[in-house]
């Protein structure tokens, strides 16, 4: 075959002719990566030029045909060939050769013909291996502003507080994590949870695969389904080209699925579908595609009383809450405030540059006695401040906290003062003699466990008698820290 040139090309969606490779008689092979953009109805001739299955020729001395004859390359006067690149039907590329002055004779066109199968094969697999290079660095940044953002310099440094708040939690992560099982983490805002999601896939058989985080809440209701299921090219205005959608990018390791009650119905209904079926539709598309993902679900909203309200499935609830894990807020784990002082101090110090100043035992207690109504998160930024306003000395905690040394805990903060001043930190309204609503619920309950002696559900159950779901009621008993094994006798 007299072949002087070759050249692969690959059709980007952004629009035009990607050249990965040339080779020449004289200078051999050699990588471009240079793109040549195209115009629209330039692309849409080469569409249906390749649906038609054949070769474009160009004989010795002529000229290439329309939209050939536009694009770069494609000299005029040599006898040359172009074969479409498809794969699943779709065209990803063109090979071209050109020879000299005799034309390709029908034994060449059809050895051309054969080598179009592996050309097509070498720029999918080139195509992947370049995605998987983004995703890769994509994934790497992610980690590294994790770790920024929690002071650390891996991702298995020891979680503080494993050993003492967060010690039934993290047995239930060890129980969980080698499964394949879906986990729901209900805990508020600020609490740690994507630390704890981050926990089980590093302690999983998806170690090695992608962790992929998304939140529910900071995604348009009208986006929500192309940037979880993908969308093919065309699919809504502004849909240039097909998109992978986030569980696409996580096959094979890990979706967390961060603020989840923020999901619309319409959404839930098409992640109840992923769940059951492992499988995700692309919006406009009609290809099912096999999708390998463990969910882990987190929000900071009452699910159960959504169920109730009709404003969650409730069969999804039970497909996310296979295994449910509870986090608590930070006031209610104040063992573990030294060494979550610690850590902190020592992570501000070194991003400040400063000497790591000594923690007294009386800023301890002060930050004991604070409620840390933003939990870990207010926790970190009012360390960092107190590392700041100490330059590296001391640690200024009643400073950072707003506050002078003679007031109370509860006056701590902006944040502190609205929690004194809610309905939940007074037993009734000044002046008024009429109980805040959060107190009557509170001796509600109270009164229901007494009634049951401590039984939650069951057809003797608190929850029975008061007309809610169990789970329902286990929220609300949390929410007002009322154990019920208090009320058994």
């Amino acid at each position: 075959m007299p072949v002087r040139f070759l050249r692969i090309d690959e059709l980007v969606p952004a629009g035009g002719l990607l050249t990965l490779a040339e080779w020449s008689r004289h200078a051999g092979m050699r990588a471009r990566h240079e793109l040549q953009p195209q115009t629209l109805p330039s692309l849409q001739a080469l569409d249906a030029w390749a649906g038609r299955g054949q070769l474009a020729v160009c004989e010795p001395g002529g000229q290439w045909s329309l939209p050939f004859a536009l694009i770069d390359g494609f000299e005029a006067g040599e006898a040359g060939l172009v074969g479409a690149l498809r794969a699943e039907g779709r065209l990803v590329g063109l090979a071209l050769v050109r020879g000299g002055d005799r034309p390709f004779d029908a034994d060449e066109q059809a050895l051309f013909t054969a080598l179009l199968e592996p050309l097509t094969a070498a720029v999918v697999n080139d195509r992947r291996l370049r995605e998987i290079r983004r995703l890769g660095a994509a994934a790497e940044a992610d980690r590294q502003s994790l770790l920024t953002r929690l002071g650390r310099d891996s991702v298995f440094e020891h979680i503080v507080g494993a050993e003492r708040g967060l010690r039934h939690v993290m047995e239930r992560v060890d129980q969980v994590a080698p499964t394949d099982a879906s986990v729901l983490i209900l805990g508020e805002t600020g609490a740690g949870k994507e630390v704890i999601a981050r926990a089980i896939h590093e302690r999983s058989a998806r170690r090695d695969g992608p962790f992929v985080r998304v939140n529910c809440g900071a995604l348009p209701p009208e986006l929500i389904d192309s940037e979880l299921f993908g969308h093919e090219k065309g699919s809504f205005t502004g849909a240039l080209a097909a998109r992978r959608g986030w569980f696409e990018r996580a096959d094979g390791g890990t979706l967390f699925l961060d603020e989840v009650g923020e999901l619309s119905l319409a959404a839930q209904v098409r992640l109840l579908r992923v769940l059951q079926d492992g499988v995700v539709q692309r919006v406009g598309g009609e290809k099912d595609l096999a999708v390998d993902v463990r969910v882990i679900a987190a929000t900071h909203r009452d699910l159960p009383s959504m169920v109730q309200e009709r404003s969650f499935r409730e069969d999804l609830w039970y497909r996310l809450a296979v295994f449910p894990l509870i986090l608590p807020p930070l006031r209610e784990r104040p063992q573990d405030i030294p060494a979550l002082t610690q850590h902190f101090v020592q992570r501000a110090a070194k991003r400040l540059g400063v000497t790591v100043p000594l923690v007294r035992p009386a800023d301890i207690e002060r930050l004991q006695a604070y409620r840390w109504p933003g939990n870990v998160r207010e926790f970190a930024a009012v360390i960092e401040r107190a590392v700041i306003l100490g330059q590296g000395t001391r640690l200024e905690v009643d400073a950072a906290l707003g506050i002078d040394a003679p007031r109370q805990a509860s006056q701590m903060s902006p944040a502190a003062t609205r929690e004194r001043d809610s309905p939940s930190a007074a037993a009734s309204v000044e002046g008024t003699g009429i109980e805040a609503l959060d107190t009557v619920i509170q001796r509600h309950l109270q009164k229901a466990l007494r009634a049951t002696r401590g039984r939650v559900d069951g057809p003797h159950g608190a929850a029975r008698l008061l007309g809610v779901n169990a789970s329902t009621l286990r929220a609300k008993l949390r929410k007002h820290r009322i154990d019920p094994r208090a009320y058994r006798g």
